[in-house]
């Protein structure tokens, strides 16, 4: 993917999402067409750790199922970094499981949340542009 586009409201979401969850990570699954996310899933890190996530593996199959029916594929798996910038961490890179999806970071760090986006091949993240758009 060459581009993700993430409407304002689907970023509001993910922002409030984090920042209740803080200080553990926030996940969830980005789902939409053409490099356009439709849908945010919000889903619970049963982790529950500020250093990483696995998400509820019932409620992603719930999701799968529900993206398929509204015609939306998988673009993106999403986490938060409450304490750290918005780039892979070694651990991020290790499990980033998931062959086509863009993993996108929310970092909390700043006083400004900051988001990107990355392709993982074999041990490697390269970033991927992440367009804010008006809806």
């Amino acid at each position: 993917m060459s581009q993700l586009v993430v409407g304002k409201e689907i970023l509001e979401q993910m922002i409030a999402q984090a920042k209740v969850a803080e200080p553990i990570e926030a996940c969830g699954i980005l789902a939409g067409n053409a490099g356009r996310v439709e849908k945010f899933y919000e889903m619970t890190n049963v982790d529950k750790s500020s250093t990483h996530f696995t998400m509820e593996p019932s409620e992603q199959f719930s999701v799968m199922k529900d993206a398929r029916a509204n015609g939306l594929e998988l673009l993106a798996i999403y986490h938060s970094h409450p304490l750290t910038p918005a780039r892979p961490s070694q651990e991020d890179i290790r499990y980033a499981l998931t062959p086509g999806a863009t993993y996108v970071i929310l970092s909390l760090k700043d006083d400004e949340p900051v988001i990107k986006g990355f392709t993982i091949e074999n041990g490697t993240a390269t970033e991927v542009p992440v367009e804010v758009a008006e809806e």
